[in-house]
């Protein structure tokens, strides 16, 4: 299993959201699967324009699409002009103060701080909108886990079992963890690893648990902006990553005024 470090590891906390959250229109066949975009804009201009050269219908995002990134304002536009689906993630309720960031690394609680007095009114009416997880799609869709939507990191085949036990889906899709990684379990066996750029897998049998990896902040050692191409005919998913300006990302956060080590890190993908 790829190394990761959580920013956060509290309590699960009790949220109190909108319920009017974009939702899918349960027409589309194939899916672009986005996540943790962290006001990381280069990289989520890069990401939209790779899905729309590819043949994906609709674009459903795990949440986080703000903190340690400089451009918070910027990605929620593109995100409600752009994705038909989009959860909350951690640091958007961090933001918003629906959760305590008390547990928030101190890099990660600075940036929350940083962008719940920079973001604009639109923005934080966009994230109130949102929850940690959405009911009634073709596949389950949550930010962190099954079993606790905001906050759990699923690294392991011991929790990716028990998460799939929450699950009523046989496939769900999960962010959080910023590390692309499948969780397959058959009649059989259950498994868990990191996937590669590339790397497409038939999903027709068994139950899984897909991670895109992160747009915005990658940790699996790979810099490039991770997304994954989702095929609801065929059950098939394809693992992908987009080359973006990695430097202009990191420049923004400098010139915020935004804790170095959030744009350093993002030339290593750590």
């Amino acid at each position: 299993m790829p190394p990761h470090a959580p920013d956060s590891n509290g309590e699960p906390s009790k949220v109190t959201v909108v319920s009017d959250a974009p939702v899918g229109n349960g027409e589309a066949s194939k899916i672009a699967l986005v996540s943790d975009i962290h006001g990381n804009l280069p990289a989520f201009e890069a990401v939209l324009a790779e899905i729309d050269s590819s043949d994906a219908s609709a674009i459903w995002c795990l949440g986080d699409l703000v903190g340690y990134g400089a451009q918070p304002d910027e990605c929620v536009e593109l995100a409600s002009e752009r994705c038909d689906l989009c959860l909350a993630g951690n640091h958007d309720l961090g933001v918003l103060g629906s959760i305590d960031i008390a547990d928030f690394s101190p890099p990660a609680a600075t940036a929350a701080l940083w962008t719940r007095e920079q973001a604009s009114a639109d923005t934080l009416a966009f994230l109130s909108r949102l929850e940690p997880s959405v009911e009634g799609e073709a596949i389950g869709l949550y930010h962190a886990s099954p079993r606790d939507p905001v906050w759990e990191y699923v690294l392991s085949t011991s929790q990716a079992a028990e998460c799939m036990d929450e699950m009523g889906e046989r496939v769900g899709a999960i962010g959080h963890s910023h590390v692309a990684l499948r969780f397959t379990r058959t009649e059989s066996s259950l498994s868990g690893t990191g996937v590669p750029a590339g790397s497409e897998l038939n999903l027709s049998e068994g139950r899984w648990l897909l991670n895109p990896g992160s747009v915005g902040q990658p940790r699996d050692g790979d810099p490039r902006a991770a997304w994954i191409l989702l095929d609801l005919e065929r059950w098939t998913a394809e693992w992908r990553r987009t080359e973006y300006s990695i430097s202009e990302a990191a420049e923004a956060i400098s010139q915020a005024g935004l804790p170095r080590s959030l744009g350093e890190r993002l030339f290593i993908g750590q």
